[in-house]
C-alpha cells in the first residue's frame, strides 16, 4: 500500500478532488495548510501599501490507496492540479505498512 500526501493550489481541489473519484479513489482526508517553496512567497497590494506574505494557502491531500492504484493517482493529481505556474504543488509518497478500519477491524488494503 502507498500513502500518498500531495500540496496543491486550493481553487483545483474540486477538480482533483472529482478527477480521483472517477479513477476509483474512495476517500481522502484534506486540510487547509500554510507554507512556501522556492516561490518564497508573494507581494501582494493592500489599501495601496505592498507587504509580503511568505506562508501562501495551499490544500493537502492524503491518500491512503493500493501500489496498483498509486501510479494513476499521481499521475491523475499531477496532469489535473497543474496550471503549468510556479507554486503548483507537490506529490509525496511513502509505502503504508498498515491500516485499520476502526469500526469493523479490517486490516490492510481492505481496510482502504
Amino acid at each position: 500500500m502507498k500513502y500518498i500526501i500531495a500540496v496543491i493550489k486550493p481553487f483545483k481541489l474540486d477538480e482533483v478532488r472529482e478527477a480521483l473519484g472517477s479513477i476509483g479513489v474512495a476517500g481522502m482526508t484534506v486540510s487547509e495548510v500554510k507554507g512556501f517553496g522556492r516561490q518564497k512567497g508573494q507581494t501582494e497590494i493592500y489599501r495601496g501599501a505592498e507587504y509580503s506574505t511568505n506562508m501562501l494557502p495551499k490544500v493537502k491531500l492524503e491518500i491512503a490507496t493500493s501500489d496498483g492504484l498509486a501510479p494513476q493517482v499521481i499521475e491523475t493529481i499531477q496532469q489535473t492540479a497543474s496550471t503549468e505556474a510556479i507554486g503548483d504543488g507537490k506529490i509525496f509518497v511513502f509505502d503504508l505498512a498498515d491500516a485499520t478500519r476502526i469500526r469493523t477491524g479490517e486490516t490492510g488494503e481492505t481496510a482502504l
